[in-house]
């Protein structure tokens, strides 16, 4: 059996907010594994409600740009706030976007490559580095194409014009103006932001995420001490749930809390005379899935005068 440490069931009961005892049965029932642990936890109906995703975000800021039918999002990580700030580091995050949209570029080590100022987006960023005294990380690019119609940018807790905590670009395929898919377009991406979906659509949904949310449910499930059958009944009902609770399309629309994404866009299709069609989009939110360390100021400056708490 692996060893339980008071690491893992801190880590554990941060994750899921369950208790201690609890994260530390979880632990020895799953040998140690906190992935494993959270869902046992889950199953047995002990995890407090998901975290916000503010618990692991980093810092830096998240740029996106725009030009006619394509764009792009760009995440660039810093230590602190602070440098999320500074002058210097707007301007990286700003210029290496315009970059990426210039030359549709979302791979990042093709990003890293490309040229700006002179040298390449990496030396630049090293050079920002040593500058700044922080490091700073070129974490993710993703762009987003239409072969006619609109990409719609949004952002959420700008700190500057393109730059802030989420970004989001929707690209609509459509014969429509802008006049109608710009404020569809924004109205979409600001549900996107909000309501964080997985994939476009129930098809684009992780087959693993799938799997573990139907082994989460076939164990709830299980003590209700019902037949065989319905128990996979029961199961299927909780994973189709769970996939039209996390796909873009049918979503229920954040400005109105009962339509379907799906049905908004085809109600302004039919306004406009025309199809449009929610071709792809993207959502990055700062520091997602990054686990930030936390830290006890005060006991910092305690251990740096020498003196105990």
């Amino acid at each position: 059996m692996a060893e339980i440490t008071a690491a893992a069931v801190k880590e554990l009961r941060e994750k899921s907010g369950a208790g201690m005892m609890d994260c530390k049965k979880a632990l020895a029932e799953n040998n140690g594994d906190i992935e494993a642990a959270a869902d046992w936890l889950r199953a047995k109906g002990l995890a407090a409600a998901a975290k916000k995703s503010s618990r692991t975000a980093a810092e830096g800021l998240v740029g996106v740009a725009v030009a006619g039918t394509k764009g792009v999002a760009v995440e660039v990580n810093s230590q602190t706030d602070f440098v999320a700030k500074n002058e210097i580091f707007q301007g990286f995050v700003r210029d290496v976007t315009a970059v990426a949209l210039e030359q549709g570029i979302d791979d990042v080590d093709a990003l890293k490559a490309a040229k700006i100022d002179g040298g390449s987006v990496e030396d630049v960023l090293t050079a920002n580095i040593s500058t700044i005294g922080e490091n700073q990380v070129l974490r993710r690019a993703k762009k987003v194409e239409v072969t006619n119609g609109a990409v719609i940018p949004y952002v959420h807790n700008a700190a500057a014009p393109g730059l802030g905590k989420i970004g989001v670009l929707v690209g609509l395929e459509s014969d429509a103006g802008v006049g109608v898919l710009e404020p569809l377009g924004k109205q979409i991406a600001m549900h996107i932001a909000a309501a964080f979906p997985l994939a476009l659509d129930e098809s684009g949904l992780d087959q693993d995420v799938l799997e573990r949310e139907r082994a989460i449910g076939r164990e709830k499930a299980a003590e209700s001490g019902k037949p065989a059958d319905i128990i996979e009944k029961m199961v299927e009902g909780a994973v189709k749930k769970f996939a039209k609770e996390n796909a873009l399309l049918s979503q229920l629309f954040v400005m109105d809390g009962k339509t379907p994404v799906a049905e908004v866009i085809a109600k302004a299709a039919k306004d406009a005379g025309t199809t449009i069609v929610l071709k792809d989009y993207v959502r990055f939110q700062l520091g997602e899935g990054i686990e930030k360390e936390e830290s006890d100021f005060a006991a910092e400056v305690a251990a740096t005068a020498g003196l105990n708490r």
